[in-house]
């Protein structure tokens, strides 16, 4: 670790913190339909919206009808995704003329896209046309983070309003989170990544001549090898920056190209890779702030905020650390800081990026429900790589996915409250608001549907070797967690990978499928109830026995709820993943 390291993490930190407040507000006006400077921009397009699709924008939902429209919107448009895929090779914007997608590999990849989580069992230079990557993979980008974005506002509004049954309008929520912060956002950060060179156009790809003829090994469909001498290249490029854009703010994480944000065709620079991180954290930073302007409880925004910035902080060091020591087995290769090297682990990074500047995108990628990459986290250090795995397994919370990472905090918020009465003998009190049974039963089944669908379909793989453990490259410790961490970022709704896995597989894509789709709405439903819930209640006066939600008692206490409930449920998987391969490289044991 250097001073240097430590001076861009921080800088990176303190734009987020100097940026939470304005955009924060901002959010919070755009969703209590306040009057915001874009309103003259942007609330005729709202109003044509409205006028085409015949939506009443003042018409209020309760939970159960908002959880009704928020799926049938996200079942129509993953099947209109899935069409699209199986019809590709006949539609135009098509250049390569790549074939249709095969129906399993569809299905997975509808799923991954509406589900926010853009998992790719592919390659998508060489599988997607520019037609299917705009209209469907980057549309899911932008409407999965306003669904997101949407539900957030829901619970917010079921924690501020009282005796109230409704909670708002999906499609005037999803419209506005649309408009008035994705759009305008992805537009100004589209043309920003083109300043710094990546690419942005409808082109065929190039073939470039080779300086030198290369031989390479194909494996063919029957399993045979061939060797062939390769004396050309083929250079993918087309719509980048744009799906670049939305891609990073809505913590979507699916590249145009395979290398994701190491290709320097999405992320040429420096600046390119500061930029790419920052807008990971921007929006659900700001999400914080728009709760405590929501609830007129600015002070409870902040208190949040701390307990994500802590967890964040204690992840970025230990990877950091993990990534900047030396491999015990490479004894003969030197692996310290130099003028000509950066030194530690630089297996699977870009030189451009170095050890910090990995290190911290793997972070805050894994933290958000992103999932883009610019390092390869299977080629991490074993601690390094349990970094990104726990940040996923606390539930995404860590400043967490558009809106997605605020209601997951939010129901460890119900559930320390709930813990707090408990500890004072008192009926547990949020802001007003009695936490009762049927709130603590709802909180406790979202927090239970995530480890059973990791668990359960990580156990399944590995107990039926034709299916799940012949597609792994590695053996031992490391080849468990490239499973575990495949089911973790399926139903963390992340889309990272451990890269050693082949999920292109009949299994894989259906099984990894059905883990994203568990993971988003299976988990949504209890939230919302949640906020019908809290929606209803009257506001009660705080009493001496109230536990104070705006405190660092709080935030303490909330950061060991989500390290309680989170982390120790996968303790005795994760001891025998990175935890034993450490301990395995340190006894100088390879596998």
């Amino acid at each position: 670790m250097t001073a240097n390291g430590w001076f861009q993490i921080l800088f990176f930190f303190a734009l987020i913190l100097v940026c939470a407040k304005p955009l924060g507000v901002y959010m919070a006006r755009v969703f209590e339909r306040e009057h915001t400077w874009a309103d003259i921009i942007f609330r005729p397009m709202e109003r044509l919206v409205y006028r085409l699709t015949r939506i009443d924008e003042t018409h209020e939902m309760a939970w159960t009808e908002y959880a009704v429209v928020m799926l049938l919107f996200s079942l129509v448009s993953m099947l209109a995704t899935y069409a699209i895929e199986r019809l590709q090779q006949w539609l135009p914007l098509n250049p390569q003329h790549l074939a249709s997608v095969a129906p399993d590999l569809a299905l997975n990849t509808a799923a991954s896209f509406t589900t926010n989580t853009n998992w790719q069992s592919y390659v998508p230079e060489t599988t997607m046309s520019y037609l299917t990557q705009m209209l469907t993979l980057a549309y899911h980008n932008f409407f999965s983070a306003a669904v997101g974005m949407a539900l957030a506002v829901t619970l917010i509004r079921g924690i501020s309003r009282r005796e109230s049954k409704t909670l708002g309008n999906f499609w005037v929520d999803a419209t506005r989170a649309s408009l008035w912060v994705l759009l305008p956002g992805c537009l100004i950060y589209a043309l920003l990544l083109v300043s710094q060179g990546v690419v942005q156009n409808f082109r065929p790809y190039d073939q470039a001549k080779l300086t030198q003829a290369q031989t390479v090994t194909v494996a063919g469909f029957d399993g045979k090898t061939t060797t062939q001498t390769q004396t050309t290249q083929s250079i993918a490029q087309g719509p980048v920056a744009s799906q670049e854009a939305i891609k990073m703010l809505g913590t979507n994480g699916g590249g145009f190209f395979n290398t994701n944000s190491a290709h320097p065709f999405e992320n040429p620079t420096p600046l390119s890779n500061l930029m790419q991180m920052f807008s990971i954290f921007l929006i659900p930073a700001g999400l914080t702030v728009t709760l405590g302007r929501m609830t007129r409880a600015p002070k409870h925004g902040w208190a949040v905020f701390a307990a994500m910035a802590a967890l964040f902080f204690v992840g970025i060091f230990v990877a950091y650390y993990a990534e900047a020591q030396t491999n015990p087995l490479l004894h003969s290769v030197d692996q310290h800081v130099s003028t000509l090297q950066a030194g530690g682990n630089m297996e699977g990074k870009e030189v451009r990026f170095g050890i910090a500047n990995s290190a911290l995108f793997a972070t805050v990628t894994t933290d958000a429900s992103c999932g883009a990459v610019n390092a390869m986290h299977d080629s991490f250090m074993p601690l390094g790589g349990l970094v990104p795995m726990v940040n996923i397994m606390l539930g995404e919370v860590i400043f967490g996915g558009v809106g997605a990472g605020l209601y997951g905090m939010l129901i460890f918020v119900v559930l320390a409250v709930f813990i707090a009465g408990l500890m004072v003998g008192r009926t547990p009190e949020y802001l007003g608001k009695k936490i009762e049974s049927y709130d603590v039963k709802m909180a406790m089944l979202y927090v239970l549907i995530f480890p059973l669908s990791i668990l359960g379909f990580s156990a399944v793989s590995l107990m039926m070797p034709q299916l799940g453990l012949s597609s792994l490259a590695n053996t031992g410790p490391h080849g468990l967690s490239e499973i575990l961490y495949a089911y973790t970022s399926a139903t963390g709704n992340n889309g990272s990978a451990f890269a050693g896995l082949n999920a292109n597989t009949h299994w894989y894509n259906l099984s990894l499928a059905a883990a994203m789709l568990i993971g988003r709405f299976l988990m949504i439903i209890p939230m919302l109830a949640i906020a019908g819930s809290l929606a209803k209640k009257k506001l009660v006066p705080p009493s001496p026995g109230t536990f104070p939600v705006h405190t660092p008692l709080f935030t303490v206490l909330l950061v060991g709820v989500v390290l309680i409930v989170g982390a120790l449920t996968f303790f005795p998987a994760i001891s025998l993943g990175p935890i034993l391969e450490h301990l395995m490289m340190h006894a100088g044991i390879s596998f």
